[in-house]
């Protein structure tokens, strides 16, 4: 396959529900300060990931909405709803953790490590139905996601259910991983996960400044995290780049913990590494800061204001950036970021 049809991301901030959707859409993630408001939306024909996930600033509600630039089918499978193009697929899960049967070891597991090997073989198998079975980039959300249970904290047992799942499904459980992402989202609400799949593999990209994190010591729990730092999809002006959900680490450790600046200076840092990496291996040539779209994840909301100015002195204010109250899979991590960039577009 030597063409991929370009992908668009875009954030709709006000009224953007309502409104006629354009050719192409895959699917989409909605954040709000109140959840519940959503639940007399119409349903606009393409998976829509709700998220129980304040937004930071002005904005009330934020819609992140992925297109294809060509027709879509939708359909379902197991949890998983979905929509394709003839190249991508775009599915979302939600599952409430306690409504899940156990799948394995009852007794053993929790029921958040229930719901997402749920999740994850369902994911699977919709991949393998649909004929796109590349794993591209994950969004994970996971409610309390730094409180401890069954002797393990959350973000732990789903790092070791989802390794589970990967190896009953024949995966991967490093090198051959997708970008991801893992927040923590309201207490109290279901787990979510979306994710773009493709009948292309990605090129898979690590960080020279960091430990990959499938090779983290045993000290960040009993079964590694299985992401890749940034995968790219597609080829010359088509391909796209997904950056992982990046923090202020260096190796494995974190940096500058109680300081928000000296963190968002240091996760830039690893996003610019990451850019000249995959330009040097994918990409053709390095991406400027600027060309990107960002989802920013900040654990105190006291600290927008100094996050948002370290990210704007960066970025500039031209390119798109969502601002997100969440827990982040370290206590001692303030501030996470991800990011998206496409040849075909420069937001700036």
């Amino acid at each position: 396959m030597d063409r991929l049809p370009a992908l668009e991301l875009e954030y709709v901030t006000t009224g953007g529900r309502s409104r006629e959707w354009p050719r192409g859409v895959l699917g989409g993630a909605v954040f709000d300060r109140l959840p519940r408001r959503r639940a007399a939306a119409g349903d606009p024909g393409f998976p829509v990931a709700e998220v129980s996930m304040p937004v930071l600033g002005e904005a009330g509600e934020v819609l992140e909405l992925w297109r294809a630039g060509e027709e879509v089918r939708a359909g379902t499978h197991g949890h998983v709803r979905y929509t394709c193009s003839s190249d991508v697929l775009f599915g979302s899960v939600s599952l409430d953790e306690h409504d899940v049967p156990a799948v394995a070891n009852p007794g053993r597991h929790s029921a958040l490590y229930q719901a997402t090997a749920r999740a994850y073989r369902d994911i699977f198998a919709t991949l393998a139905a649909a004929g796109h079975p590349h794993l591209v980039r994950v969004w994970n959300y996971i409610p309390d996601i730094n409180l401890e249970t069954h002797g393990l904290e959350r973000y732990r047992q789903f790092n070791s259910a989802r390794q589970e799942a990967l190896i009953a499904c024949g995966r991967s459980v490093a090198g051959s991983v997708p970008a991801a992402s893992a927040l923590g989202a309201a207490s109290g609400s279901p787990l979510v996960i979306y994710f773009l799949a493709s009948r292309m593999a990605p090129a898979l990209i690590e960080n020279p400044r960091q430990v990959s994190a499938y090779h983290y010591p045993a000290r960040y729990g009993p079964r590694s995290p299985a992401f890749s730092r940034a995968a790219v999809l597609g080829r010359n002006e088509a391909a796209a780049l997904f950056i992982s959900g990046t923090a202020s680490i260096v190796g494995h450790r974190t940096m500058h913990t109680g300081d928000p600046v000296a963190q968002t200076r240091e996760t830039l840092r690893n996003i610019e590494a990451l850019l000249a990496e995959a330009g040097r291996t994918a990409l053709g040539r390095t991406l400027p800061l600027d060309a990107l779209a960002y989802k920013v994840y900040v654990r105190d909301p006291r600290d927008l204001p100094l996050v948002r100015a370290q990210l704007t002195e960066a970025i500039g204010a031209q390119a798109p950036v969502i601002y997100l109250e969440a827990d982040i899979c370290r206590q001692d991590l303030a501030v996470e970021i991800e990011a998206f960039g496409s040849r075909a577009r420069e937001w700036s």
